[in-house]
């Protein structure tokens, strides 16, 4: 009489058990997000959109737009997971002093490697680096792209953007415009940020906005204004309409560089001298 059992197909001994559908899963998929360069996974990606957008439109936005992140260092990994066995039962030999002493050197060397800048390329003509962390969609982008700046931080020390005001009745937006729309001195001044941990959204005052530009502004912790004095007026906006809404977001707890008060009192190239 045959049973279940005498049917199964019997394993040679010291052959591999199969590998389960567990062990078998694979990590998650990432993929990169065009508008700062960074992979994310799908859970990510539809976490940082969710509330902005359908989540029909981020199923299409990660399968048509986003393409899958390129690997790199498999053969590394597999050859650190052969070597580590061998590495353990060193570590095991190895004498308690010695243990302790490199136990204590460890946090320095993790120190000294950690990336000193941030990841991923600067941006390219046409690529936008100023969508997130705070959600600016309600915003007029006036600016072309946002080339040369470099990808937003994924955990930021702070959150900062820095204001402009692009003039419409003047070529390229004022003289000192470049043809994208930004100041010459905008990328610097977003890349010594982002460099230090900080974000630093790229974002236009315009008139017509002017409630809803104060109300995106409460999710910043600073901001950076770079208007020069009489560009809000040429523009058809009241600069002391705009003075007054940076005081209060000054009063809210927001920093504001340079101050309309600064400004005031002070020259434009005084005010970025000696700010503190």
């Amino acid at each position: 009489l045959k049973t279940p059992s005498s049917t199964r197909p019997r394993t040679p001994r010291g052959a591999p058990p199969a590998p389960s559908p567990a062990s078998a899963a694979m990590a998650p998929e990432k993929r990169v997000d065009p508008e700062d360069g960074s992979a994310y996974t799908y859970d990510e990606l539809a976490a940082y959109y969710k509330g902005k957008y359908k989540k029909s439109v981020i199923e299409a936005y990660w399968e048509s737009t986003c393409k899958p992140a390129k690997g790199k260092g498999k053969g590394k990994a597999k050859a650190k997971a052969k070597a580590e066995p061998k590495a353990k039962g060193k570590a095991k030999a190895e004498p308690k002093g010695k243990a302790k002493a490199k136990a204590k050197a460890e946090p320095k060397a993790k120190a000294e490697a950690a990336p000193k800048g941030p990841a991923g390329k600067p941006a390219a003509e046409g690529q936008s680096r100023s969508s997130r962390p705070v959600n600016v969609s309600a915003l007029t982008k006036v600016a072309k792209d946002d080339l040369g700046l470099l990808p937003q931080p994924l955990k930021p020390r702070f959150k900062t953007a820095l204001v402009g005001i692009y003039v419409r009745c003047q070529p390229f937006g004022g003289s000192d415009k470049s043809t994208n729309g930004h100041r010459y001195d905008t990328i610097p001044f977003g890349n010594g940020m982002i460099s230090s941990g900080i974000s630093c959204q790229l974002i236009n005052y315009v008139h017509e906005e002017h409630d809803t530009f104060f109300e995106v502004c409460k999710g910043f912790d600073a901001l950076i204004v770079r208007c020069n004095p009489g560009q809000i007026k040429a523009d058809g906006g009241d600069q002391g309409k705009f003075d007054d809404g940076m005081r209060a977001l000054r009063k809210s707890g927001i920093q504001v560089w340079p101050s309309p008060d600064v400004m005031e009192f002070m020259g434009a190239k005084d005010a970025l001298c000696k700010i503190a």
